[in-house]
């Protein structure tokens, strides 16, 4: 049974239970990453891309230790934001953790919107990449400010699409390499030339983006049924399977085709479908890679408007961010703001370089998050909940800033860009703050 004290103490209604949470977890994990990623993980490190994804399976579980910790002991709505600003209690500090995952959402979707706009539609018609995306995130717009009320019902429909997709492709390329075609060796060898350790260090950057969306969960923490015992499970249960389908996904993926052919695609897993040979239609696997991308990207700028929303209800951002259609109840300032900035992003860079820029800003996070559960030790509970040994989350840093040393220039530049954006907001809505509040004076 669980603890009074963690079942009461909320206005929100507690559920979702372990199986629920689970898949809402796996559901935010699994999909568009890997579908899209999977030919520039290979041009990085060359056959054996299990071994990148095995490293930032590693990685991944190393925070979700932080977060199972400090969700389960503070298991309330906020996420990183909430833990940053109990940690360290500066209220700038705690914005640009907030504000690091409403960029991080928005620069997602802008790479998502290209990868739907690639090989995967091309399968139905050619169009023009970058006018494409533009198009899909008006559309993704236009459903968001008419009222996405989504149930966990649908996510576990998505999610088994999603799956269904990934196992199909291990099941085809298994087929293939026992009837004797393919070449399987393939799996253990590393670009040529090449530092081994340092192609995997490079790959496991971008394979580090096919794990994120596993912190998203933090917000639904008041909501989790017996959430001490619940949570923990669900988390490291769904990393755990999405590390299994997307290492047997890689390991399939270059049995099957060249490093060289998957990275010159944009539907990398359709090439694979293709090259087996066997009767499965273009148009049915490419709906299903298009429907994960889809959904990835609309729930990602839901995620990010009413973070945005929120935020600025809060008095963090500008207060006009929080209006509202009267009708559809909708935040329709911040759907807009968070779709045109998703736009900008999309014309300033390709899938691989936004990915990274998404793992940037949540290393930022990542590294927030970790030192908060270390500082946070002091601070004594009165409900169970789950301790991660204190090398987690030391190793947890460690592995962010190693992450982080991967990481080019033009990434830094864009996600200083974006942060710096941030500043200027805090600082324009503090200023009319202080001048409203001394007119009223």
């Amino acid at each position: 049974m669980s603890s009074p004290a963690v079942e009461t103490g909320t206005r929100l209604r507690r559920a979702i239970g372990g199986p629920a949470l689970f898949l809402f977890i796996l559901g935010d994990v699994l999909g568009a990453g890997v579908y899209a990623l999977a030919g520039k993980i290979a041009g990085e490190v060359g056959g054996a891309v299990w071994v990148p994804l095995l490293v930032a399976l590693g990685f991944a579980m190393l925070t979700a230790a932080s977060y199972a910790e400090l969700v389960t002991k503070y298991p309330r709505a906020g996420g990183a934001a909430l833990f940053a600003q109990r940690a360290f209690g500066v209220p700038l500090l705690s914005f640009l953790v907030g504000f690091s995952m409403l960029a991080a959402g928005v620069t997602s979707a802008a790479g998502l919107s290209l990868a739907f706009a690639g090989d995967y539609l091309g399968a139905f018609l050619q169009t023009p990449t970058v006018p494409t995306a533009l198009v899909f995130l008006t559309l993704v717009a236009l459903l968001n400010a008419r009222g996405i009320r989504e149930s966990l019902g649908a996510n576990a429909l998505m999610t088994v699409i999603e799956v269904s997709g990934l196992l199909l492709v291990i099941l085809l390329a298994a087929r293939f390499v026992l009837a004797g075609q393919g070449e399987p060796a393939r799996v253990l060898t590393f670009t040529p030339g090449v530092s081994p350790a340092l192609a995997v260090l490079g790959a496991a950057l971008i394979a580090f983006y096919s794990f994120v969306g596993f912190e998203v969960s933090a917000n639904v923490a008041e909501e989790v049924k017996n959430v001490e015992r619940n949570y923990p499970r669900a988390l490291f249960g769904a990393l755990v399977v999405a590390g299994l389908v997307y290492m047997g996904v890689g390991t399939a993926a270059t049995a099957v085709l060249s490093p060289e052919a998957l990275e010159r695609s944009s539907a990398p897993l359709l090439e694979v479908v293709r090259a087996t040979g066997y009767a499965v239609p273009d148009g049915l696997f490419a709906v299903i890679a298009l429907v994960a991308v889809a959904n990835g990207a609309l729930l990602t700028m839901i995620m990010a408007s009413r973070l945005a929303y929120g935020m600025a209800d809060d008095g963090q951002l500008p207060g006009v961010l929080a209006r509202v259609l009267p009708n559809r109840r909708t935040p329709w300032v911040a759907i807009v703001a968070t779709t045109l900035m998703a736009m900008l992003l999309t014309v300033t860079g390709s899938l691989q370089v936004l990915a990274e820029t998404v793992v940037l800003l949540l290393l930022f996070v990542f590294i927030s998050t970790n030192v908060a559960v270390l500082a946070l030790r002091r601070d004594q509970v009165d409900r169970p909940h789950f301790r991660a040994p204190t090398a987690l989350p030391v190793l947890a840093i460690l592995s962010c800033l190693v992450l982080l040393a991967q990481q080019e220039t033009g990434t830094w530049l864009r996600a200083g860009l974006l942060l710096g954006l941030g500043v200027l907001l805090y600082g324009l809505n503090r200023w009319y703050a202080g001048r409203e509040a001394g007119d009223l004076g």
